[in-house]
């Protein structure tokens, strides 16, 4: 079935992809949160022991569940394709830039547009960066961006990041090696089998219906077109009439146990750099994962960037803290980015335009 070849058949899958989103935060996974990314990979990373955050370690399986779901749908399609070999290293920094920032904001794109149909004000207010960032990519496209062509390669090598998935999710459950949080954010999860299934549906869908939140703004601003912003708003409407069908959609800024901060400056700044960093790697954190289930090694190596970001971020103390009542006082205490964080930041938007404008096509230059 194509699902991109009209706009209600685009919105539907976003419709599909919201209701999974929906159903896992109902079964347990973290509030606001649902299905998230940037949260997940972090977590995941926290598990194989790359950062000491005993809050945010655990293997989820929405991530294995997305990469081998587009491996499943575009095998089955005949879509798979194996392809690498354009500029690996800047895309590994790409994913580090993209986590960063994504830590920074306390979220990925998805989970930007999961707490906006939520109430939180601070995600709307992160928007405004995103949409700027991903204008500052356009900018970059026209001007002759390009990080070269891939190649065809071996079909094997396409394999090797659902194969590494799939070892991970035998880690998980036939062992006790891995990591897992008992309290905090990584405690939090729906059962292992519905996460799964979760992700499965949640990655065929997005690779049928080429869901990105960085390419639907794109299109807007490059062509007036609308397409893949029907996947968002599909979503994003599911998950409003959730919220609000939930008792979970709260108005305002500040809210405690929805991991958030109101540093305003910083939640723009921080999806600035995610979205400038995905137009130039070619889509969002989603959108990364999608690509390599289908057999894209150059994406796969975007993904390991993100992998190891999550590790930097959180050995460093880079990410940002989510605002939380005080067990003892009773009190809000309001979430932050750390200094080393800002700083962070801005070396990450700063490594962006010099990404964006040293990478042109041989006749743009």
């Amino acid at each position: 079935m194509n699902l991109s070849d009209s706009k209600k058949k685009l919105a539907l899958a976003g419709v599909v992809c919201g209701l999974v989103a929906a159903c896992l935060a109902y079964f347990g996974n973290p509030a606001n949160m649902a299905f998230c990314i940037a949260c997940f990979i972090r977590d995941t990373a926290g598990a194989l022991g790359m950062h000491q955050a005993e809050v945010v370690q655990y293997a989820r399986p929405e991530i294995i569940g997305l990469v081998l779901g587009a491996f499943i749908i575009s095998a089955a399609t005949k879509e798979y394709r194996s392809t690498a070999g354009s500029s690996p290293m800047t895309r590994f920094v790409l994913g580090l830039i993209i986590m960063t920032g994504s830590l920074v904001f306390l979220g990925c794109p998805l989970r930007m547009v999961i707490r906006m149909s939520a109430g939180d004000l601070n995600a709307w207010v992160a928007l405004i960066g995103f949409i700027l960032g991903v204008g500052s990519g356009v900018i970059a496209l026209k001007k002759g961006f390009s990080l070269g062509r891939a190649h065809v390669t071996n079909k094997a090598a396409g394999t090797v990041l659902p194969v590494i998935m799939l070892g991970i999710l035998i880690l998980s459950v036939g062992t006790s090696l891995l990591k897992a949080s008992v309290t905090g954010p990584g405690s939090m999860h729906a059962p292992l089998i519905a996460s799964l299934i979760g992700g499965l549906v949640f990655g065929a869908f997005a690779q049928k219906s080429r869901m990105c939140f960085a390419g639907s703004i794109r299109d807007i601003i490059l062509m007036k077109n609308f397409d893949l912003f029907s996947v968002i708003a599909g979503l994003f409407a599911v998950m409003l009439v959730f919220n609000i069908a939930t008792g979970r959609f709260v108005f305002g800024f500040d809210t405690p146990g929805i991991i958030a901060h109101s540093e305003h400056l910083w939640n723009i700044l921080g999806m600035y750099a995610v979205g400038f960093a995905a137009v130039l790697a070619g889509g969002c954190p989603l959108r990364q994962l999608i690509l390599a289930g289908q057999g894209s090694s150059d994406s796969a190596v975007t993904v390991i960037g993100m992998l190891v970001g999550a590790a930097i971020c959180h050995n460093f103390g880079l990410a940002a803290s989510g605002t939380a009542v005080n067990a003892e006082t009773g009190e809000t205490v309001a979430g932050a980015v750390p200094f080393y964080g800002k700083v962070a930041c801005i070396i990450c938007i700063a490594a962006c335009f010099v990404i964006a404008f040293t990478n042109k096509r041989e006749e743009a230059k």
